[in-house]
């Protein structure tokens, strides 16, 4: 009897497809045709998260300048990222119909905000800043 070994070559999901999924936990994120899975976020790191929020809101919604999202999944350039902190100006968030806002964000922030936490690694991170700066974020 020979013994056989069956190499499966495993189709890459298709960004649809990944959108498709239910949401992990921690959150995926679709780069590349790759699904990786962000780091949970620890204390620190989540406080500075929200207060950068809070901080950034307390600013801007009043005056409709623009808002801070916390991990707010933005899909776009064949790219399905969670930043820490996407901002959005107000005149560019996609707005519902009746004033409510959408689940899905399928454009880039016009700021994107990482925090890198000391197991992160780095390039990634800046790809992400970088793939979003090709698409319409700002500086």
């Amino acid at each position: 009897m020979v013994a056989t070994t069956v190499k499966l070559i495993a189709k890459p999901l298709t960004l649809e497809q990944f959108l498709q999924m239910p949401e992990t936990e921690p959150t995926s994120e679709y780069i590349d045709n790759e699904i990786t899975q962000k780091n949970m976020p620890k204390g620190r790191h989540s406080r500075l998260q929200g207060k950068l929020c809070q901080e950034i809101n307390l600013v801007t919604e009043e005056k409709k300048i623009a808002y801070a999202f916390p991990e707010l999944r933005c899909t776009f350039g064949n790219r399905s990222i969670v930043p820490d902190i996407a901002v959005f100006k107000w005149q560019n968030i996609p707005f519902l119909e009746n004033g409510e806002i959408p689940d899905q964000f399928n454009l880039a922030p016009d700021w994107i905000i990482e925090i890198l936490s000391p197991d992160q690694n780095a390039n990634k991170v800046i790809g992400k800043i970088l793939h979003s700066l090709q698409h319409g974020a700002q500086f």
